[in-house]
C-alpha cells in the first residue's frame, strides 16, 4: 500500500533488536541504509505520540510556530552533504538533483513559516438580528503523510511543512526506497524543537506497507491523509479514507503533454522538452511524457530535439560527469524497454536511445507515437519520451486530453493569447505557456485532476487542505423564538 514495491534492491532481516529493512545502492549494490521495519502496533504508537503532542502544538501562537519552522529550514540546509550522500546511495540521484531537492524543500518550509499568520477567517453578515457570525479555520489534528522516492526531499517536506504551520502534528511514512533521506528530514525538524511527537517517522518493509498504512488511516486521531505516488495505490488509500470518512489529498500519476504549435519558437520548445522529459531521468510526476507537435513543424522539431538529446549522456551519478544518472531500479529499465518495444513494433521510430548498463539507461526519443501504443497511455516514469504528430491545434488539444491523467501540461506558441486559449482547454491541474511541464514553487497551488488525484499542496491552497473550517456565532441581543 505504498508507491514503492519490493525489488532486488531491498531486503528485510531479523536481528537482535528486531526486524530491519535494508536499502542498497542501485548502481553499485552497496548498503545505502538500514532502518527499523515498523509493525502496525509500532505505527499506531507513532500516531498516539502525535495525538498527545497535538493540543500544545495547536495552541501555540503563530509566531512561535513560525520561529520553529524557520529553524527547521536552517537545519535542513545544514545537512546538505548528508542529503546528497543519502539520495545518491538510495536512489542513484545526481548531485544536481539532490541539491535542487533541498533548495526547493527549504523554500517550502520558509513559505510555510510565512503562512502561520495567514490562517484567517471572516465575519459573515447574518440575517438574524444581533447575531455575529464567523467562519474560522482551526488545525484538524494528526496528519498522516506519505511521500515517494523520486523527489524525496521536496515531496516529504511539503507533506510536513504546511500541516505543521496550520497547527497539526504529523506522522511521515517514509518511502521504502529512501528511508535514510526521509529520516534526515525528520531529524532536522526534531533538532529545531519539533520533537516529542510533533513530527514522527514510520519506516517499514515493503511487504508490510498495507498493514502499517491501513492501521494508521484507521486510527481515530488521524484527521487528514496526504499521499503522493502512483494512481493505483492512491485509489486504495482513497477507499480506506472513504471508509473512515477522512479527507485525503492525493497527488498521483501523470502523462504530461507538451504541445508545440506551428508558430512556436522551436529552439525554446526543444530546450524545455529536453529538460521536462529527462530531468531526473524522467522520474518526476510532471515529466514530459508526450510531445505533441503540429505536422507543419514536426520534422524540424524532431531533428533539433534528437540533436539536443544526443548531447545528454548517462553515467554514474557519483562521478558527476553526465546530465543523466541512474534510474531507481532494474524494474524501471524493464518497464521502459517494454513500452519502447511495443511502440516500435506498432510502427514508431526510435531517434535516440541504446542499451542500458544496469540502471544506467540512456535517454530515448520515440517518434511517430500514436494513441494505439502503450507509450502514449502508460506512465513511463523513466528516460523515454514520445513525439506525437497532430494535424492542427484542435487535434493537438484532443491528443493532450486523451489520457486518464491530468497533472501538468505546457503549450508553446509565439501568440500569448493563443497559448492562454489552448491552456484553458487542456484538462490538467497545471499548465505552462512557453515553459516546461516540470515547474514547482513553494507558494503555488500544486495538484491534478482526473486520475492524477485531487486536493492542492502549496501556499494558501495548502491551508484549505489541512484545516477545519468552522462556523461560530455570538448572540448580542435577547433571543426571540416562535415557541
Amino acid at each position: 500500500m505504498d508507491v514503492d514495491v519490493a525489488d532486488d534492491q531491498s531486503s528485510m532481516e531479523r536481528n537482535a533488536n528486531g526486524s530491519t529493512v535494508k536499502r542498497f545502492d542501485p548502481v553499485c549494490g552497496a548498503l545505502a541504509s538500514e532502518v527499523p521495519a515498523f509493525t502496525p502496533t509500532m505505527a499506531i504508537a507513532a500516531v498516539d505520540a502525535a495525538a498527545k503532542a497535538f493540543p500544545a502544538w495547536s495552541a501555540l501562537g503563530p509566531n512561535a510556530r513560525r520561529s520553529a519552522l524557520m529553524k527547521a529550514a536552517d537545519a535542513l540546509e545544514a545537512k546538505t552533504a548528508d542529503f546528497i550522500d543519502a539520495m545518491m546511495g538510495e536512489i542513484g540521484a545526481t548531485e544536481g538533483w539532490a541539491r535542487f531537492n533541498l533548495t526547493l524543500a527549504v523554500s517550502m518550509v520558509r513559505e510555510a513559516a510565512g503562512l502561520t499568520t495567514q490562517i484567517g477567517g471572516e465575519v459573515i453578515p447574518s440575517d438574524k438580528p444581533g447575531c455575529m457570525a464567523m467562519a474560522i479555520r482551526e488545525a484538524a489534528g494528526v496528519v498522516l503523510s506519505m511521500a515517494p522516492w523520486n523527489a524525496p526531499i521536496i515531496l516529504a517536506t511539503r507533506a510536513i511543512a504546511v500541516p505543521l504551520a496550520c497547527g497539526n502534528t504529523v506522522v511521515l511514512k517514509a518511502s521504502e526506497q529512501c528511508p535514510r533521506t526521509h529520516g534526515l528530514i525528520i531529524e532536522a525538524f526534531v533538532e529545531s524543537g519539533l520533537g516529542d511527537g510533533i513530527v514522527n517517522l514510520v519506516t517499514n518493509a515493503p511487504e508490510d506497507a498495507g498493514d502499517v498504512v491501513g492501521a494508521m488511516i484507521d486510527h481515530p486521531a488521524v484527521r487528514r491523509v496526504n499521499f503522493t505516488g502512483s494512481t493505483a495505490v492512491g485509489r486504495i488509500i482513497a477507499r480506506r479514507c472513504a471508509d473512515n470518512l477522512k479527507p485525503a489529498l492525493l497527488e498521483l500519476g501523470g502523462k504530461a503533454p507538451l504541445i508545440v504549435l506551428d508558430d512556436a519558437d522551436i529552439d525554446e520548445a526543444v530546450k524545455a522538452a529536453a529538460f521536462g522529459a529527462f530531468m531526473n531521468q524522467g522520474q518526476i510526476c510532471m515529466s514530459t511524457e508526450r510531445i505533441i507537435v503540429v505536422d507543419a513543424i514536426a520534422d524540424a522539431f524532431a531533428e533539433k530535439f534528437a540533436a539536443k538529446v544526443g548531447t545528454m549522456p548517462v553515467g554514474d551519478p557519483r562521478e558527476g560527469k553526465t546530465p543523466l544518472g541512474a534510474v531507481v531500479d532494474t524494474k524501471t529499465v524493464a518497464h521502459v524497454r517494454a513500452l519502447i518495444d511495443d511502440a516500435l513494433a506498432a510502427g514508431a521510430v526510435q531517434l535516440n536511445g541504446g542499451e542500458a548498463d544496469g540502471v544506467l539507461m540512456p535517454a530515448h526519443v520515440i517518434d511517430k507515437v500514436t494513441p494505439a501504443m502503450k507509450l502514449f497511455r502508460d506512465e513511463s516514469f523513466g528516460p523515454v519520451v514520445g513525439i506525437v504528430r497532430a494535424r492542427d491545434e484542435a487535434h493537438a488539444i484532443e491528443l493532450a486530453n486523451d489520457t486518464d491523467y491530468g497533472l501538468s501540461a505546457s503549450v508553446f506558441t509565439r501568440d500569448t493569447a493563443r497559448g492562454l486559449r489552448v491552456a484553458r482547454q487542456i484538462q490538467s491541474g497545471i499548465c505552462h505557456i512557453n515553459g516546461p511541464t516540470v515547474h514547482d514553487e513553494a507558494q503555488m497551488p500544486f495538484g491534478g485532476v482526473k486520475a492524477s488525484g485531487y486536493g492542492k499542496f502549496g501556499g494558501k491552497a495548502g491551508i484549505d487542505s489541512f484545516t477545519e473550517l468552522r462556523w461560530i456565532t455570538i448572540e448580542t441581543q435577547p433571543g426571540h423564538y416562535p415557541i
